[in-house]
C-alpha cells in the first residue's frame, strides 16, 4: 500500500456564540480549517483536520497548515500510510518543526491504518476504557456576570468541567472566578485559564485572591519559569497548556512538580502517534491530561474522541468536543457530546465519512 495523492480543503468554522474570546482581546469569529485527504493506490482514504486558533495564540497559522503541506507533500507519495513512526520520522527530516503541519497528515494515516486492521483508532492506541468520557465546556471571555450564567447554562447541559477564560484585568478575573464557582455544585470543576495572559505580579494577586475557591489554575503566564514561580506560590492544582510541545518539557515539569495537570493538544505535537506518545509517558508518570487540540470540526473532535477514549480514566482530566462549538458540520459519524460525555466510533479508523458537498474542491493537490 503506498500513498498515491494528497488533498487539502479548507473549510470555515463559524462559532454558535457568534465569537471565541481569550486573554489580551484575542479573539476569533470564523475558524480557518484544512481538512486533509490522504489516497492510496489500493482505493482507501483516510482524514485529518489542522485548525489552529488563529495566528496569534500559537507558532501556527491557518495558511501555513496548506503552505507546509504543499512543501512535505510530495516527499510522501510513494511511502506506505500504515507505517506511521517511520513516517513520522520522514516528515521531520523534510520539514524541520511545524509539527501542525503534520498533524493532519499523521491524523489520517491513523485513519487508514485503522480501516486496514478493521479497527477503531482507540482500540489501536491502547483499548476503550469505560463507556464514555467526560468533556470541559470553555467560558469565552466576557464580563463576570455574563461568564457565571454561561457557566450555568451549558452545567444545565450536562457539562461538569468549565474552563473559564481569564487572563485579563485582575480585578475582573477574581470576579470571574469567584462567579463562576457559586453556580457550581459537588463534584464539578472550575479551570482558571489566563492562556498565558498574565504578568507574575498580576498572577500572583489573582491566585491570592481566590485562595479560598476550589479551581484549577491553567497556563498563568507565558514561559515556563514564570508558571513555575506562580506555582510555587499557590496551593491550586496548577494546569500546564501552551509550553507544552514535546517529551522535554514534560519530563522537566515533572521533574521540578511543575503540574499536576497537562493539555496534551495533538496538532501541537504534531499528530495521532506523537500525542499518543506524551499520553502515555503521562500515565507512566501519574499526570492526569486534558486532551485536545488548538481547534477544529467534526474530524478533529473525532481524533480527540479516539485519543481520549484509549487513555486510562483516572488519567483523563477531560477532553473537548470541539464540533459543537462550530455551526458548519463537515462529516457524518462525527463523535457527539451527550449529557457532557462522549464516546468514539466503534467503527474502523475515525469512524468519519466527511461530507464533500461541504469540503467543496480541494486548494491543493499533490500527486
Amino acid at each position: 500500500m503506498k500513498i498515491k495523492r494528497i488533498l487539502a480543503y479548507q473549510v470555515d468554522l463559524p462559532l454558535h456564540e457568534g465569537a471565541y474570546k481569550w486573554s489580551g482581546g484575542k479573539s476569533v469569529e470564523v475558524f480557518d480549517s484544512t481538512i486533509v485527504a490522504v489516497e492510496t493506490d489500493d482505493g482507501h482514504v483516510g482524514y485529518g483536520e489542522c485548525c489552529p486558533l488563529g495566528p496569534f495564540y500559537l507558532p501556527a497559522y491557518a495558511g501555513g497548515v496548506r503552505a507546509g503541506i504543499k512543501e512535505l507533500g510530495p516527499h510522501l507519495i510513494g511511502q506506505d500510510p500504515t507505517q506511521t513512526s517511520s513516517l513520522n520520522q520522514l516528515m521531520d527530516s523534510c520539514l524541520k518543526g511545524h509539527p501542525y503541519v503534520k498533524s493532519p497528515i499523521d491524523m489520517a494515516c491513523w485513519d487508514i491504518k485503522g480501516q486496514v486492521a478493521a479497527m477503531p483508532v482507540c482500540e489501536m492506541l491502547g483499548g476503550r476504557w469505560g463507556e464514555d468520557f467526560v468533556l470541559y465546556r470553555a467560558i469565552s471571555q466576557g464580563n463576570p456576570e455574563a461568564m457565571a450564567e454561561n457557566v450555568k447554562m451549558y452545567r444545565d447541559e450536562g457539562y461538569r468541567r468549565f474552563q473559564l477564560k481569564v487572563g485579563g484585568n485582575p480585578d475582573e478575573d477574581i470576579a470571574r472566578i469567584r462567579l463562576a464557582a457559586e453556580v457550581l455544585e459537588t463534584g464539578d470543576k472550575l479551570v482558571a485559564d489566563a492562556n498565558t495572559g498574565w504578568l507574575m505580579h498580576e498572577a500572583a494577586r489573582v491566585v491570592r485572591a481566590v485562595d479560598d475557591v476550589d479551581a484549577y489554575i491553567e497556563q498563568p503566564c507565558a514561559t515556563y519559569e514564570e508558571c513555575l514561580s506562580i506555582r510555587e506560590r499557590t496551593s491550586h492544582p496548577f494546569i500546564l497548556d501552551e509550553i507544552i510541545d514535546g517529551i522535554d518539557v514534560l519530563v522537566r515539569g515533572h521533574s521540578d512538580g511543575a503540574m499536576d495537570v497537562v493539555n496534551i493538544k495533538i496538532s501541537k505535537f504534531g499528530g495521532i502517534t506523537k500525542a499518543a506518545l506524551a499520553r502515555d509517558l503521562c500515565v507512566q508518570l501519574g499526570i492526569a491530561m486534558t486532551i485536545e487540540d488548538s481547534w477544529g470540526g467534526d474530524v478533529t473532535t473525532a481524533a480527540i474522541a479516539h485519543l481520549a477514549h484509549s487513555t486510562p480514566t483516572e488519567f483523563l482530566f477531560t477532553a473537548t468536543d470541539f464540533n459543537s462549538y462550530v455551526t458548519v458540520t463537515t462529516a457524518d459519524g462525527a463523535p457527539q457530546r451527550n449529557n457532557g460525555r462522549m464516546s468514539a466510533s466503534d467503527k474502523a479508523g475515525l469512524g468519519i465519512a466527511p461530507k464533500m458537498n461541504v469540503l467543496g474542491k480541494p486548494v491543493l493537490e499533490i500527486n
